[in-house]
């Protein structure tokens, strides 16, 4: 038996779990159809085979038709996700690993144009501002359905075999309830008057699923103890409904959450990213715990073993959640357990995973490209069955990545770099001290690499005599790409780029537009930046949104940022042009929507237009390669070896990365994966 605090197994009831680490609802949006069918079972296998006790399946699955999913969410309400939960939950008992799901009536936070453009309910008319809908406030018939609804729902994942039921109780329709925020009920049993009266749908929901399911299905609560917010619930009160939930003998544990969810910055401010503190609501789940005891459970930015480890030790929680944690490494339990921490691949708190399933797509993490993949890409990476002789250009994460996977297959790997450090445009993007996390791609892949003797060569401007002269079997080049800044119609030599900013090349101005129409990352550091050295600025886009690559709980840390500070935002004008006018520069502004021409004066034009690929060593060994550089599609995406190719026999030559086009990290990490796990 292990002494860590981490590994002590837990009772929870009838339920022994083997260790203290799980993963918390989440909806990683991999249904089909709402069901979770093959994608959304594997997911959760992965971390069950690798040791963590145990997956809360879901993030809200959907109990009723009119809570229609905005995120791809679990449908309960049909019958047919009957067999597909069960062999998710067979599949993850086999291997050791508790199974519960995570039940809800979205209430509010949905729209009526999804699913059967049903009316939204909720228990008031306010709107909920993510969303947007304006809701019917619930009738007593909706009332008696709604409940009906979660104790079919119950019975269904009852029939599959769960462990356990949580209900989703913040910012959704039972919280919309409980909070005195957006309780509007007529006067009457559910109104806001009492606590009793809020928490009344909660308890029917409880007492109609106990009396469905029977006394041995776990039944918890994942709730607001604290708004943290005005007029909201205040923490005494989260302490006194965890009390009631107790006495009433029908609720097995707590989920504890603090915060509100109906804003982005609300909603950043409960799930919190990179740059904003670790564990911020451990201290709120510990006193309910110490003044309540009910197993107490939490998971809010606990992305490392430690912080974990110390949530448990000192007594502040049951169970711990690292949800986002096991993205970035679903192989967190087994690497603790076999003594290897440092190879944990660490969450970098990007965020890249929740930004995207908000704006309705799958679920990623930002470096681990096998999450949600694990049908197609796995984890672990298979061994070759020749040894080859792999030279990579670049030490960006498409690089690095690919001198990661060539060397965990057993290729002896050398890799040339220019620059004294690696990690290309990641590097940049690290120098910005809320987004200095980043390096955790970088130097996790540097360490692995480092284990397994790769060649570095820094400070070297490889060419294709270099690189030949190593007699490769495979080249890579990763050579990334540099800042298009050549986009006006007249004056380009006045102006300089975002990076030139970011590097420190060039010293901020006073007066500055930055023209951005590639609307990612760097131009918003670059006005953090300049904002923050006391510049005014103007921030201008073409698009009809400014920086709609930047997803919504990235964007809340820069506005905090710049909101109290001289930044003014400016959609729908394009820079098409700069002269000198005196000491100042005369910016001529357009647009896309009609003729226009004004005039402007700054004293800095910042640009900001993606990059372009640098690639002239691949070009110049394409001709000498075997394959002439072609990268068979059907070959890759079926994780098949590439074929020979027609020309000269010698080396296999690939691009990857911003040297193919300009992406995103995660783009390029994937990329370098799945190529190098058939070379």
């Amino acid at each position: 038996m292990s002494n860590d605090p981490l590994l002590q197994p837990y009772q929870l009831k009838h339920l022994t779990l083997r260790n203290r680490i799980m993963t918390t609802a989440h909806e990683p949006a991999y249904s089909d159809d709402g069901l979770p069918k093959d994608r959304y079972r594997l997911y959760h296998l992965e971390r069950a085979k690798a040791g963590v006790s145990m997956v809360m399946t879901a993030g809200s699955a959907s109990v009723s038709r009119d809570s229609p999913p905005v995120f791809s969410n679990l449908l309960v309400w049909k019958d047919e996700i009957v067999p597909w939960m069960k062999k998710l939950t067979d599949d993850c008992h086999e291997a050791g690993a508790a199974v519960m799901i995570q039940l809800s009536h979205l209430g509010r936070r949905t729209r009526w144009d999804k699913g059967d453009w049903l009316p939204v309910l909720a228990a008031g008319p306010a709107r909920e501002p993510s969303h947007r809908a304006f809701p019917k406030v619930m009738e007593d018939w909706d009332i008696t359905r709604v409940v009906q609804d979660y104790a079919d729902a119950a019975e269904r994942m009852a029939a599959s075999g769960v462990d356990g039921l949580e209900f989703e109780c913040y910012g959704h329709l039972m919280d919309q309830f409980i909070s005195p925020l957006t309780n509007g009920m007529p006067p009457g049993p559910y109104d806001a008057t009492t606590l009793d009266n809020r928490l009344r749908f909660a308890f029917d929901v409880l007492s109609a699923v106990r009396e469905r399911v029977g006394p041995k299905m776990l039944l918890g609560m994942r709730y607001t103890a604290d708004e943290d917010s005005p007029g909201g619930i205040p923490p005494e009160e989260g302490v006194e409904m965890a009390r009631r939930f107790r006495d009433s003998g029908l609720v097995d544990f707590v989920n504890i959450i603090r915060g509100r969810i109906f804003t982005d910055p609300a909603m950043t401010d409960v799930i919190p990213i990179q740059g904003m503190r670790s564990a911020p609501h451990l201290d709120l789940a510990g006193r309910i715990k110490a003044e309540v005891g009910l197993p107490t459970f939490h998971a809010a930015r606990i992305p490392d073993v430690a912080t974990a480890r110390h949530a448990v030790a000192a007594g502040m929680l049951d169970m711990v959640g690292m949800t986002r944690a096991h993205m970035a490494d679903p192989h967190v339990v087994q690497k603790i357990v076999e003594g290897r921490e440092e190879d944990i691949r660490p969450c970098v708190g990007a965020t890249y995973c929740l930004d995207r399933i908000y704006q309705g797509g799958m679920a990623l993490c930002i470096h681990n490209p096998s999450t949600g993949r694990e049908e197609t890409l796995p984890h672990a990476v298979p061994p070759a069955d020749v040894k080859k002789r792999v030279v990579i250009v670049g030490t960006g994460p498409a690089g690095l990545e690919a001198a990661r996977v060539a060397a965990e297959r057993g290729h002896e790997v050398t890799v040339f770099e220019v620059a004294d450090q690696p990690g290309g445009q990641i590097r940049l993007t690290s120098l910005t001290k809320r987004r200095s996390e980043m390096i955790g791609i970088i130097d996790w892949r540097m360490a692995q690499c480092t284990a397994r003797d790769v060649d570095f060569r820094f400070n070297t401007w490889a060419e294709a005599g270099d690189v030949l002269a190593l007699n490769p079997d495979v080249v890579i080049i990763a050579t990334g790409g540099m800042p298009e800044k050549d986009i006006l119609d007249f004056g380009n030599d006045l102006t300089v780029t975002a990076w030139d900013i970011l590097s420190g090349d060039v010293k901020p101005g006073q007066n500055v537009l930055l023209f951005d129409d590639a609307g990612d990352h760097t131009a918003l550091q670059a006005a953090q930046f300049l904002a923050e050295s006391g510049a005014t600025v103007e921030v201008m886009t073409p698009d009809r949104t400014f920086a709609p690559e930047v997803m919504a709980m990235n964007l809340v840390p820069y506005m905090r940022a710049m909101q109290d500070k001289k930044v003014t935002f400016t959609v729908t004008y394009r820079l098409t042009g700069v002269e000198k006018d005196g000491n100042q520069i005369k910016a001529v502004i357009g647009s896309d929507y009609m003729k226009l021409a004004q005039e402007r004066h700054f004293d800095q034009v910042v640009v900001n237009h993606g990059t372009q690929p640098l690639a002239d060593i691949y070009f110049d060994l394409k001709p000498q390669s075997e394959n002439l550089g072609e990268v068979n599609y059907e070959a890759l995406i079926a994780r098949q070896p590439q074929p020979a190719g027609k020309g000269p026999k010698g080396f296999q030559l690939y691009r990857i990365g911003d040297a193919v086009e300009a992406r995103n990290t995660h783009a390029a990490i994937y990329e370098a994966m799945r190529l190098m796990v058939t070379v």
